[in-house]
């Protein structure tokens, strides 16, 4: 092998392991073996100097101190962008872009907003060229010597193949919440100022006019957006995504497509209920038109684009000390370490205790007993710890180790395969008990009034109640003797036990904790197969097929039912009277009107169902909604203002109905 190709195998192995790194999380070289890589091509390119390109992973250290920023013209304005703060604006907002667009067939594409700056990034020939601030949004400063340095931004991308000569993003450029606790540990003993918060630390280093500061910093970036459409080989925002993860770019988390409002609603809350697993702070969710054609139709106010909306959450902040961790056992066996906190204010709420939700999470953001750390509430979310101000930490902490036994019963436990959660796999843990008959006992599962935790706490620490069913077998002499429970109060928890027997088989799913089955998903299984029975003789493929259900959904059932013991828990309920059947979901569509097997899509404004409601019924008539027409749909309803696809159908020879018509040929 000669020197050059030695050179050029180093580039593209470290290229590759830094992709691993920054873009999928899944390292597979030690820092060690990293940097001896690093090291090797130093050495050869300092020794054949004519071999050494401005995209070589070396050239990421900083070079010599600039005398000034100059001044870059964005190429296509870099706009802000309207935000709201509730539902309900976001609301108007998906009105009026179904209103200008006059029509209801587009999509949205829905992204973390990371909080950090903005920057626009230029690459020609596939190589990094410039990198510049937002600015104004016209023009902003050339930043690029410390963009360069940035471990996760390619210096060269992957493939230039079908790209045009010069190929723009945006992105936004942040600094992880463990690299400000490392560097204001850094600052402190320097006797420089703390960094006050993560943006205001990236805002200072971009600024920074020698990049090896910035190169020891390890800022981070993420691209969310598209520079020029000129010549670009996709049609789309989610098509420009994932073009430029091809291309080694890392990409901020975002949804695939989604039809309605509530599909983004639901998609904001879950990703933001998920914040606390972050090492990076975020204040909200951006929410996109998909197509470009559509953006362009939309166009911009004299402010911000029509096409565009940031969804964001109001955050709190507040910092105390960690008194204590303290580990509770879930109804699942779950085992979630909890932060007892020195009590402080967070927008009116005194807050004593945070989840620290798992000891990756702890191990992640290096939490210990006796630290400071930064608490956050953002809008509804529950209150979880943003990062620990290492430079107040006391000497002598020790780092968390995960429990070796469960901490209540001492039984064994187990992580999740694939998973964060450390479990007891002990099925008789009374703690586990305790939480399932809590569960049990709510409006959405059982709804058994009078059962509350002090009740259940003595049940389980006297051994009255052991499992479940046994709840159905209580005497009233038995209750008769826990502490504050009189004759009257004991026979209104039997009339509100005996009541539960009647609550039908979706409430008793909700109420077994089968694990990833919620209120929707026992509804759908109780209402296709009606019976328990039933349900427990299905496969997982036959439990796959229903929609909604899925394959995780799926193998969860499966496996709860396979297990005697749970079997044995089915027989005993049955034999306590608890009721194990629901009303089956019966399909009765006129004779001929069947839609086993057909594909519907339904466009344009309807006047008597809903979107939502119409595609419910079709499911529930055995066919199966689809968005978009193929030449595998059998049918398309078109109300007002259909569109696009009302075209499509015409073009393609499928059957297209008024919502008149497609109710009266089923029966509705």
């Amino acid at each position: 092998m000669t020197i050059a190709q030695e050179i050029t195998k180093l580039r593209e192995e470290i290229t590759r392991h830094d992709r691993l790194y920054y873009m999928e999380a899944a390292p597979v070289l030690s820092d060690r073996e990293y940097d001896k890589l690093l090291q090797r091509l130093k050495e050869l390119e300092q020794a054949h100097p004519d071999l050494m390109t401005t995209d070589s992973p070396t050239q990421r250290v900083g070079g010599e101190p600039l005398d000034g920023f100059t001044q870059v013209r964005h190429s296509v304005p870099m706009l802000s962008i309207d935000n709201t703060y509730n539902a309900e604006e976001l609301k108007e907002f998906d009105q009026r872009v179904r209103k200008l667009l006059g029509s209801d067939d587009f999509h949205y594409v829905v992204e973390q907003k990371v909080d950090g700056v903005s920057a626009s990034l230029a690459y020609e020939d596939g190589i990094l060229v410039q990198a510049a601030t937002r600015g104004d949004g016209v023009i902003g400063d050339d930043i690029t010597a410390n963009v360069r340095t940035i471990r996760g931004v390619p210096l060269r991308l992957m493939s230039t193949s079908k790209l045009p000569k010069r190929f723009e993003v945006r992105g936004e450029i942040y600094m992880p919440n463990p690299e400000l606790s490392r560097l204001n540990v850094l600052q402190l003993e320097q006797g420089e100022p703390i960094l006050k918060n993560p943006r205001n630390a990236t805002a200072g280093t971009l600024k920074q006019l020698d990049s090896k500061v910035a190169a020891a910093r390890r800022l981070r970036m993420m691209v969310y957006g598209e520079g020029s459409l000129d010549n670009l080989p996709v049609v789309n925002h989610s098509g420009f995504l994932e073009l430029a993860k091809t291309l080694g770019l890392p990409v901020v988390p975002h949804s695939q497509p989604l039809k309605t409002l509530d599909e983004v609603l639901a998609y904001c809350q879950a990703d933001l209920e998920n914040k606390h697993s972050l090492d990076y702070e975020t204040d909200g969710m951006v929410i996109k038109v998909d197509r470009y054609d559509q953006r362009n139709k939309l166009g911009v106010t004299s402010k911000a684009p029509r096409w565009v909306i940031a969804y964001k959450v109001e955050l709190w902040e507040a910092t105390t000390t960690i008194e204590s961790i303290t580990l509770q056992v879930g109804k699942t066996g779950m085992i979630i370490p909890v932060a007892e906190l020195a009590p402080v204010e967070i927008d009116k709420t005194t807050v004593k205790r945070v989840s620290l939700h798992n000891f990756d999470d702890i191990a992640q953001k290096d939490i210990r007993i006796g630290d400071t750390v930064v608490v956050e509430k953002a809008g509804k979310i529950i209150p979880h710890v943003v990062r620990v101000e290492l430079e107040k930490r006391p000497a002598k902490t020790q780092a968390i180790a995960p429990p070796t036994q469960c901490p209540v019963c001492q039984g064994a436990v187990a992580k999740d395969e694939e998973g964060v959660y450390l479990r007891c796999i002990n099925p008789s843990c009374p703690a586990q008990l305790k939480e399932r008959l809590r569960f049990f006992a709510t409006r959405p599962a059982m709804d058994i009034e009078g059962l509350g935790p002090a009740i259940i706490d003595q049940l389980v620490d006297q051994e009255v109640v052991k499992n479940l069913p046994d709840l159905y077998e209580l005497k009233l002499e038995q209750l008769l003797t826990l502490e504050r429970m009189g004759p009257k109060s004991a026979q209104g928890l039997l009339d509100g036990i005996a009541a539960s027997k009647t609550q039908g088989l979706a409430r008793l799913l909700t109420g077994l904790t089968i694990r990833h089955v919620g209120v929707g998903n026992a509804r759908l299984l109780a209402g296709e197969f009606g019976s328990i029975d039933e349900l427990m003789e299905a496969s997982v493929e036959r439990l796959a097929q229903i929609e909604g259900v899925g394959p995780i959904v799926a193998e969860s059932v499966f496996e709860f039912f396979q297990q005697p013991g749970n079997r044995q828990l089915i027989v005993r309920l049955r034999s306590s009277g608890v009721k194990l059947t629901e009303e089956k979901k019966v399909r009765k569509p006129t004779d001929g009107a069947g839609l086993e097997g057909k594909t519907i899509v339904v466009t344009g404004t309807m006047e008597r169902y809903g979107r939502d409601e119409m595609e419910q019924l079709i499911r529930d008539l055995g066919g199966k909604p689809s968005a978009s027409v193929s030449k595998k749909t059998s049918i398309v309803v078109a109300g007002e203002k259909a569109g696009s696809k009302l075209d499509k159908a015409k073009e393609l020879g499928i059957t297209v109905m008024t919502e008149a018509e497609f109710l009266t040929m089923v029966g509705k």
